[in-house]
């Protein structure tokens, strides 16, 4: 008897490439909107840029979450094609976490668009 045709079908991966595309728009929306921040840091050299300026460190940290978010879809587009759920909703309920914290600092914020991920994580 064959198990692979018992088993259930697995969700269509999706998630991981819907937070690549969140993590383009944050960091082109980075890009546009520190623009001039980031060329006065470059063309200062970056060793120690940011320094205590916090325009600088809001800039910093808002191109690098972007980064990170990358990282987090490439690991997410893995765990949906390994078929990983367990690891999945767990990682659902931590972005979760993060985002309601974030969107109660920060209502008018791009965090609105990871909630249709958040839901299919922890759906799975």
């Amino acid at each position: 008897m064959n198990t692979t045709t018992l088993s259930a079908p697995r969700p269509r991966a999706w998630v991981g490439h819907w937070l690549m595309g969140v993590a383009a728009l944050h960091t082109v929306f980075a890009g546009a909107a520190f623009a001039p921040v980031l060329l006065q840091m470059a063309r200062g050299g970056l060793l120690d840029s940011v320094g205590a300026d916090p325009l600088r460190g809001a800039a910093t940290w808002f191109t690098l979450f972007g980064v990170v978010l990358a990282l987090l879809a490439m690991a997410v587009t893995t765990l949906e094609r390994d078929g990983q759920t367990r690891a999945l909703r767990r990682l659902g309920w931590g972005l979760l976490a993060l985002t309601l914290l974030s969107l109660l600092l920060m209502p008018a914020s791009g965090f609105w668009l990871v909630l249709p991920a958040i839901w299919a994580l922890l759906r799975r």
